[in-house]
């Protein structure tokens, strides 16, 4: 059972030891959850900063994070958020994300401020 949902940005600020990476940390600690989708783009954000394939591995294959499938019903659920997310500029990771979150329970942790002011009735966790 995962206890939170990382976004791109939170896993980014552990990996890389930003503000905030103690927060993911210990969520990852308590047992954390990412979408396939999100961990997509950390990898591919990893490898435009220069990190070669085997050191993105080396870094991410140890944390003990569940990674989750993006299924039809994630998809609708990502889909729907479209709108109501829409003049937040949300990308469709973000919107992931917030569904996944929604579909589990449990809090999305991120950098991006303007998720709190939502109003999805998804909680929001800015880690810095």
């Amino acid at each position: 059972m995962s206890n939170a949902v990382l976004d791109a940005s939170a896993l980014l600020a552990l990996v890389q030891n930003e503000p905030g990476g103690d927060r993911v940390a210990a969520a990852v600690t308590s047992g954390a959850a990412i979408s396939a989708v999100n961990l997509a783009e950390v990898i591919g954000k990893l490898q435009e900063r220069g990190a070669p394939e085997a050191d993105i591995r080396a870094a991410l294959q140890p944390l003990r994070i569940a990674i989750m499938p993006m299924d039809t019903a994630l998809a609708y659920r990502a889909g729907l958020l479209r709108m109501p997310t829409r003049a937040a500029g949300l990308a469709l990771g973000d919107r992931v994300c917030l569904a996944l979150a929604q579909q589990l329970g449990v809090p999305a942790l991120t950098t991006d401020r303007v998720w709190a002011t939502l109003g999805l009735g998804v909680t929001v966790t800015v880690i810095r």
